[in-house]
């Protein structure tokens, strides 16, 4: 219905303005495309804040030595997937989940993985201080992202902002974001565990150029300024039409 009637639709990426206009095709929606945005700076922690080093110490997590995933803890982002697959890798790292875990997809990953048998995996809870959670991000050897519906995500715009090497599920979503500022992988058995141990043995300069092509991406499309400039010659342009 609010596909019907609505005077215009602003989708957060190409991907579901395009869903639209094929789903709703009889309804002749009238849409356009403003992404979703993200900060593009650093956090204002520094390296030895002891906020940051008792949150390390309390999850038995070091700086550069943990892939990270933050996310809502529901099957369609895939943590069946990249825990199988970090699990199947050699990688020497941990596996770092900043999610509000339910305790039955929990058990149900449990019984399906046996996760809880490998000390990489790590369920770390929640972080709700922001500044916590940007260093959390930067400090990561590289991010996991596994979400396959939905439009532009915050998470991944925010964790291209902050993280150098980011492994992204290649579904059209991440890769309109991403594009060549990520590397993408499949839900085929042996495919993430094969990038994650491509991943480990990166040199330092390919990780930075991977990142420093995120951090440009942002800037480019996805700081808020942009967002908001997008938004406000949205509305000023359709006043004057109407005016």
């Amino acid at each position: 219905m609010m596909t019907k009637h609505a005077d215009l639709m602003v989708c957060d990426s190409v991907n579901m303005e395009k869903y639209i206009r094929e789903e709703y095709a009889r309804y002749r929606p009238q849409t356009t495309f403003i992404a979703y945005g993200a900060e593009d700076r650093r956090s204002r922690l520094a390296d030895d804040d002891p906020k940051l080093l008792d949150w390390f110490r309390s999850k038995g997590l070091e700086p550069k030595s943990y892939y990270l995933v933050v996310g809502r803890f529901v099957p369609e982002n895939n943590y069946e997937t990249m825990i199988r697959e970090f699990m199947v890798s050699n990688s020497k790292r941990d596996f770092a989940l900043v999610t509000n875990v339910s305790d039955k997809f929990l058990e149900e990953l449990k019984e399906k993985t046996h996760f809880d048998r490998d000390p990489r995996i790590k369920f770390v809870g929640t972080v709700y201080d922001k500044e916590l959670l940007m260093k959390i991000r930067e400090e990561a050897y590289a991010y996991f992202h596994g979400h396959e519906v939905g439009g532009t995500n915050p998470s991944l715009l925010e964790a291209l902002a902050s993280t150098d090497l980011n492994l992204l599920l290649g579904v059209g979503f991440n890769r309109e974001v991403a594009q060549d500022a990520a590397l993408y992988w499949s839900k085929e058995p042996g495919d993430l565990a094969a990038l994650i141990d491509h991943a480990d043995a990166m040199s330092p300069d390919e990780i930075h150029a991977l990142g420093a092509r995120a951090k440009q991406r942002i800037a480019d499309a996805y700081s808020w300024q942009h967002i908001a400039d997008q938004y406000k010659n949205l509305f000023l342009g359709r006043e004057q039409k109407e005016g």
